[in-house]
């Protein structure tokens, strides 16, 4: 008996590329003190009144199957706030409550995509697009950015790789960078689109976590809503990210299909969740700001820590709760930087190779734990690249 070469290939055949990760993990679950700068989970947890919205609505017996695209209160707040965001008219009847934007992802590329179909993405990447991309039957294309531009994606790299393709994903603010596209770089972004036929899918999680610039959502630019797919989140917005519970905003042809394929996979989302992400909304963007206040102030607290040297770089922190921190200077990849760091100084980063091979030579920083914990944790890290400069 054999498995299907889909299941089979979700990684390509090789690893995930977040070796260093798990093996803080083993250390940490054996009791090792590891200072974790690996993934995007708040160090705070999800506040208390979601909580308990959450369990008024479960002890009050919304527990049973709840409205497969979503409650129509929930539909209604998120359309209300993309359309107030954007700028752009939206309707519930746009969106799909998803769990979690990662299965928003899913849904929206097999939308789209149908097997064998080229799809693109942009590299740096989250860990999850080319085998999300797999999953769904198509074939993953990878586009480079660089560091020089800030991994700005460039109009003429996107147009070499558009013949032939279905589908181009982006994630802005974006992890694994902290790259906030700019209006030149979207508007390049939708040309190609438009030129090429190409649906576009935006994964817009980290949209209320913009340092520098202003967060543009490409369905808003002229004749895009037509073929944009976006997907959101609570996860980093209301730090909900154990919830699972996400959307995708599409024209209504897509989204009635979404709602055809959520009724034969995940048969949508807890009624109580649902009820506390309403609520969780309702707080308005005061919470939202107090949600990603601290890494704001870790991102100042970053470029502060990082003056005065040249052995380590940042990359322009823009938006996101991540620092990308270039470490060529060391002659070290990211990998062998990343492992000689957790075995020397106990402390955890990504590889910029886990995210593609844009960020060759860099690694990723999440900025999630305490101030005096990250400030400690990257003079370390600069004292260890100072190091290795001078053996």
């Amino acid at each position: 008996m054999k498995l299907s070469d889909r299941i089979t290939n979700i990684n390509g055949g090789g690893s995930d590329g977040w070796g260093v990760f798990y093996r803080a993990r083993r250390m940490i679950n054996a009791g090792v003190p590891v200072t974790e700068l690996t993934i995007g989970e708040h160090d705070i947890r999800t506040h208390g009144d979601i909580l308990a919205a959450m369990d008024r609505s479960a002890t009050g017996g919304h527990t049973g199957y709840a409205e497969v695209p979503g409650v129509a209160d929930l539909r209604n707040k998120v359309a209300k706030r993309i359309a107030e965001r954007t700028g752009v008219p939206t309707t519930p009847d746009n969106i799909l409550i998803t769990p979690g934007g990662q299965a928003g992802l899913f849904a929206a590329h097999l939308a789209v995509c149908n097997a064998g179909d080229k799809a693109l993405f942009i590299d740096p990447f989250y860990a999850t697009y080319p085998g999300t991309i797999r999953s769904v039957g198509a074939n993953p294309v990878s586009v480079l950015t660089t560091p020089d531009n800030g991994f700005q994606p460039v109009k003429s790299t996107l147009a070499d790789h558009a013949d032939g393709a279905t589908s181009l994903l982006i994630n802005t603010p974006n992890n694994p960078t902290g790259a906030v596209y700019n209006m030149g770089t979207l508007t390049g972004i939708a040309a190609v689109c438009q030129d090429n036929d190409l649906w576009l899918i935006s994964d817009e999680v980290y949209d209320t976590q913009v340092w520098e610039g202003t967060h543009i959502s490409p369905r808003s630019l002229p004749d895009m809503a037509e073929r944009t797919l976006v997907v959101g989140s609570m996860s980093k917005s209301h730090a909900m990210t154990g919830s699972r519970i996400g959307w995708i905003c599409a024209p209504e042809p897509i989204v009635e299909h979404l709602i055809n394929l959520a009724t034969h996979t995940t048969y949508g989302v807890p009624g109580f969740v649902q009820d506390a992400a309403i609520f969780a909304l309702d707080q308005g963007p005061a919470f939202e700001d107090a949600v990603g206040a601290p890494f704001a102030r870790r991102r100042a607290l970053t470029l502060d820590a990082l003056q005065g040297q040249n052995v380590v770089r940042p990359v322009p922190v823009q938006g996101a709760m991540y620092a990308m921190l270039d470490i060529r200077s060391t002659g070290l990849d990211g990998e062998t930087f990343a492992n000689g760091l957790l075995d020397a100084e106990n402390i955890a980063v990504m590889p910029g190779e886990s995210f593609g091979k844009a960020a060759a030579g860099h690694v990723r920083v999440a900025m999630t734990v305490d101030d005096d914990s990250y400030v400690a944790a990257l003079d370390r890290l600069v004292a260890f690249a100072k190091a290795q400069v001078s053996e």
